[in-house]
């Protein structure tokens, strides 16, 4: 393993599990499958002694103050935008404005943006409702009463007759802006769905063809995209599945969801498994994945490319199986307050937790790694 070539990310997320984790040098490298010697050499360079770590931690801090102040005034922009001349309007407009999208916006921005003192919007929310509000929500209820009676079939104008009826006194333009609110309208004519015409567009075929379980290692791998949430936004994971033990062999994670984040995770890929023969490399029909660049990256490589048909998530179930245990077993049971903190964690679980340790159903309950060194071993045996 000391021969093989790891990209930069790499080394960095592994300095990490040292650093930041308190992992020991000896059992992070045993795990990663690299040297004691590799690994202090990462530490030296990326650790927290080393210069490129204190500008880059500077930087960090430098970024997060343009990011806060960017927040604020893309929240007081979004506001304006929202209001849609508000500002102009009675102050108990903008109180039920500011009501509205508490959950959007912090209160005591919207109430600077829209020259309101927030004492005055907390007091009018415990002024009980006015003797209009009160009326009309006693005509709504009315009319969700005629209107569920009906089975949900009776427009406004129906609706206005039986409250007519009932003996009540109101127009039927209200009564259209009530159902209107509310989202209650008359049941209506349907379509029949068309059948669909012409030929599908298929940009690679499937060469797959759903063989998931090839004899022997660097046959068939498979990569796909998920995007785990954190409090700073989005951060996408592009990965790589060896099919044969369902190792993952590359990885690469980004803030952007770009052609970049897959030719990294598919350049790890080859680094660390230098394939002697063709791999076929399975993807789904994304942007990223039928760009030129990638499919110059294959030919490049000697990789063949395969696609699952559109729309067909089961073309590409490993990869999915694979998104779907490192939510469920990880992310999901976490809150990630920034984009590094799960890139850490993330790193962690495939790394150290899902190559090494985790067992397999399709592996005879042993772990990739265990998988591959008994397949090795084997073949020893048997020349």
């Amino acid at each position: 393993m000391s021969n093989k070539r790891y990209p930069e990310e790499f080394k960095v997320e592994a300095v990490k599990q040292v650093t930041e984790k308190g992992h020991s040098v000896a059992d992070v490298a045993n795990r990663l499958g690299t040297t004691t010697h590799s690994l202090y050499a990462w530490i030296k360079r990326y650790g927290p002694d080393s210069s490129q770590y204190q500008a880059k931690s500077d930087e960090s801090a430098e970024i997060r103050r343009l990011k806060k102040e960017l927040q604020r005034v893309t929240e007081e922009r979004d506001i304006f935008k929202k209001s849609r001349g508000v500002l102009r309007k009675p102050v108990r407009l903008r109180y039920a404005f500011i009501k509205a999208n508490q959950a959007v916006w912090p209160v005591r921005r919207m109430c600077k943006v829209l020259s309101i003192h927030p004492s005055g919007y907390y007091a009018w929310l415990k002024q009980p409702d006015s003797r209009q509000e009160k009326r009309r929500k006693y005509l709504l209820g009315l009319i969700k009463q005629f209107w569920l009676e009906s089975g949900g079939v009776y427009g406004y104008r129906k609706i206005y007759s039986d409250l007519r009826d009932e003996g009540e006194c109101c127009g039927i333009n209200q009564v259209h802006r009530l159902m209107k609110r509310e989202g209650l309208q008359s049941q209506r004519g349907y379509r029949k769905p068309r059948p669909k015409v012409g030929t599908e567009n298929v940009v690679v075929a499937n060469k797959l063809a759903r063989e998931f379980n090839p004899t022997a290692p660097n046959q068939s791998w498979v990569t796909d995209i998920t995007y785990i949430k954190t409090h700073e936004g989005w951060l996408y994971l592009a990965v790589v599945v060896d099919l044969f033990s369902r190792r993952v062999i590359g990885w690469s994670m980004k803030s952007r969801i770009t052609k970049e984040l897959v030719l990294d995770a598919l350049l790890m890929a080859i680094w660390r498994r230098s394939p002697s023969e063709k791999v076929l490399v399975h993807s789904d029909q994304g942007s990223q994945y039928t760009s030129h660049d990638w499919d110059k990256f294959l030919k490049q490589h000697g990789l063949e490319s395969s696609m699952s048909r559109r729309g067909n998530c089961h073309d590409n179930a490993v990869a999915e199986s694979f998104f779907q245990l490192l939510k469920r077993e990880r992310v999901k049971r976490k809150i990630y307050s920034t984009r590094e903190e799960a890139r850490m964690d993330i790193f962690e679980y495939v790394e150290i937790f899902y190559n090494v340790k985790r067992r397999h159903g399709s592996n005879n309950q042993l772990s990739p790694v265990e998988y591959e060194k008994r397949y090795e071993e084997r073949l020893i045996s048997v020349y």
